[in-house]
C-alpha cells in the first residue's frame, strides 16, 4: 500500500467489512489510516458501509485539514469525525500506522462486567497472543475510561490511558466504544478482531459462571495461599531480585545446536521442496512466497539462473536449494522453509533437540520469577513455533511470550532491538531486556539499543576470536 488512491479504497473497504460485524453500525465509529505524514480519515455522520474515497479527510498529526471531502449533491460538505482528537493521541504517542474507533456491542457489555474497575483484565486465553507484545500466560490489561456526552471530551482521559499503559493497544470506554491501533493497518485490524473475540469471550464465560479460570492471580493467590506465606514472600523476593524483565533468546547455538539447522533442517528443506511446490502450487500462500522468490532471483548476478516464470517450478526449487545452499536470510526462503518443515514436524521424521538447562530455566525464568521470555530468529515465526512445539523437552511455547523473525529487521541492526522493544512495550527501558546469542554482531546491535546481551558458548559454535566485553555464559542457569 503506498498511493493515495490505495488507502482511500481501504478504509472503505474496511468500513464495508467492519458494518458487516457490527462495528461501525447506525453511522457510529470511525477508521483512520496514516500513509507518511497523511493521516485518511472517515468523517462523521455518514454510512459507513456506503462510503466512497473521495469523501473522506486528510488531516495531519496536528489535526490540521489538509485535503478536505468532496461536496455532497446539495453542496454541504461532510464534517471532520469527532474522533479526530482522540485519533491524534494514538498518532502521537504510539506512532500507530491506523486507528479505529468501534461501538461493537461486546465492547460496550464488558466494561459493565468492570464498573468497579478501570482495566478490562484476562490471561490464558489463546487469542491474547495476538495482541504484540502479549503470550497466553500474560494478563492482557485495557485501560476503560469513563464515557462523556460529547466524543471530543474523552480526548484528555484517552491519552493519559495511552500514556499509563505504554503495553496496552486499545483504551475501552465504558457503556461506548474502544479504541484501538497498531504500527500498521494490518496490527490495527489484528488487535481489534483479537479484542473483540477476547471480550465476547469474556462475556460468555462469565454467563457460564466460570469466569474464575481466566479472572488473573486467582488461582495464583489459591495455590499461595496453600503453600503457605515463606512461598509467597520467597517469590516475591525471586521476582524483586529480577534484573532483566524480558529474556530475548537466539536459536541456533544458543538453546539448541547449531548442528540442527545446518545439518538436519537445511537439508530436510532441500530434499522436499520440489514436492512440496507441486503438491501445493494452488496454495495462495505458497503462490505468494514463489512471487517473491521469482522477484529475488531476478536480483541476482548475472552467473545465478534465471526463473523464466513462477510456473516454473522446478527451477523455483532448484533456486530455493542454492539459497539454502548459501544459507541466505531472506523472507520468503525462511517462510518456504517453515511450511515444508511443519509437514517433517507433524509427521515425526523432525523433532527440535534443545539443550537439557532450556526447560527447567524457562520454568524458573517464568513460573519462580515472573519473567518473560521472546524469540529472534532468522527462521520465520512459524518454524520458530514448530520447533518449541515439537522440542525434545515437549512444548514449550507456553513458556513464550513473542516471537520475532527478519521482518522486524537484520539481526545485525540496532534498529531491529528498537523496533522489538516497541512491540515489548519496553522502549523507555530497553535495559530491562537480555538478548542472549552466539554471534558477536548480533549482541553488539542489541547493545547499541540499549539490551543487555551475553554470548552463548555451547558446544560446536564457532569460536569467537575477536576481543569484546560481553558476558559468556555456558548455560542458562546464569540467566
Amino acid at each position: 500500500m503506498s498511493t493515495e488512491e490505495e488507502v482511500r479504497s481501504l478504509v472503505c473497504e474496511l468500513c464495508r467489512n467492519f458494518y458487516n460485524v457490527g462495528w461501525v453500525t447506525g453511522t457510529g465509529g470511525s477508521i483512520s489510516i496514516r500513509l507518511g505524514d497523511q493521516i485518511f480519515m472517515t468523517p462523521s455522520g455518514v454510512q459507513k458501509e456506503r462510503i466512497k474515497p473521495e469523501e473522506l479527510f486528510v488531516v495531519n498529526k496536528a489535526g490540521d485539514v489538509l485535503t478536505p471531502p468532496a461536496c455532497r449533491a446539495d453542496g454541504t460538505r461532510p464534517k471532520l469525525s469527532d474522533c479526530s482528537p482522540l485519533f491524534l493521541h494514538a498518532y502521537n504517542q504510539r506512532d500507530a500506522g491506523a486507528v479505529l474507533h468501534s461501538h461493537g456491542l461486546s465492547c460496550n457489555l464488558v466494561t459493565l462486567l468492570f464498573k468497579d474497575s478501570s482495566e478490562f483484565r484476562i490471561t490464558q486465553q489463546e487469542m491474547i497472543k495476538g495482541i504484540d507484545g502479549h503470550g497466553y500466560y500474560d494478563t492482557l490489561v485495557i485501560p476503560i475510561i469513563e464515557n462523556t456526552a460529547w466524543e471530543h471530551e474523552l480526548a484528555d482521559s484517552l491519552g493519559e490511558a495511552i500514556a499509563k499503559y505504554p503495553k496496552a493497544p486499545a483504551v475501552l470506554v465504558r457503556q461506548h466504544g474502544m479504541y484501538v491501533w497498531g504500527r500498521s493497518w494490518e496490527a490495527a485490524k489484528r488487535h481489534a478482531e483479537c479484542l473483540h473475540y477476547l471480550f465476547d469471550s469474556y462475556i460468555a464465560i462469565h454467563k457460564l459462571g466460570l469466569i474464575h479460570l481466566i479472572t488473573p492471580g486467582e488461582a495464583g493467590q489459591k495455590r499461595a495461599l496453600t503453600d503457605g506465606g515463606d512461598a509467597v514472600v520467597a517469590k516475591k523476593a525471586r521476582v524483586a531480585a529480577r534484573k532483566h524483565k524480558v529474556v530475548l533468546l537466539d536459536i541456533e547455538g544458543t538453546l539448541a545446536p547449531i548442528t540442527f539447522v545446518k545439518d538436519v533442517l537445511f537439508p530436510y528443506a532441500a530434499k522436499h521442496v520440489d514436492a512440496y511446490l507441486h503438491a501445493h502450487a494452488q496454495d495462495a500462500a505458497v503462490q505468494g512466497l514463489v512471487h517473491d522468490l521469482v522477484a529475488l532471483n531476478h536480483q541476482e548476478p548475472a552467473d545465478v539462473a534465471k526463473i523464466a516464470a513462477a510456473t516454473q517450478l522446478t527451477d523455483v526449487a532448484t533456486y530455493v536449494k542454492h539459497l539454502i545452499a548459501q544459507d541466505r536470510k531472506v523472507t520468503p526462503l525462511k517462510a518456504l522453509q517453515g511450511l515444508i518443515w511443519a509437514d517433517g514436524y507433524k509427521t515425526g521424521a523432525l523433532v527440535a533437540p534443545v539443550y537439557d538447562d532450556v526447560a527447567r530455566n524457562f520454568r524458573r525464568i517464568v513460573d519462580e520469577e515472573d519473567g518473560k521470555i521472546a524469540i529472534y530468529s532468522s527462521g520465520s515465526r512459524q518454524a520458530q513455533h514448530l520447533l518449541f512445539q515439537y522440542s525434545t523437552a515437549g512444548d514449550l511455547r507456553p513458556y513464550l511470550s513473542a516471537y520475532f523473525d527478519t521482518k522486524v529487521g537484520l539481526k545485525t541492526e540496532a534498529l531491529s532491538y528498537e523496533e522489538i522493544a516497541q512491540t515489548l512495550g519496553v522502549n523507555d527501558a530497553p535495559e530491562q531486556v537480555l538478548f542472549v546469542t552466539d554471534i558477536l554482531a548480533e549482541a553488539r546491535a542489541a547493545r547499541r539499543a540499549g539490551f543487555d546481551a551475553y554470548i552463548a558458548s555451547r558446544p560446536g559454535n564457532a569460536a569467537i576470536t575477536e576481543a569484546h566485553d560481553f558476558r559468556v555464559i555456558t548455560s542458562f542457569d546464569a540467566l
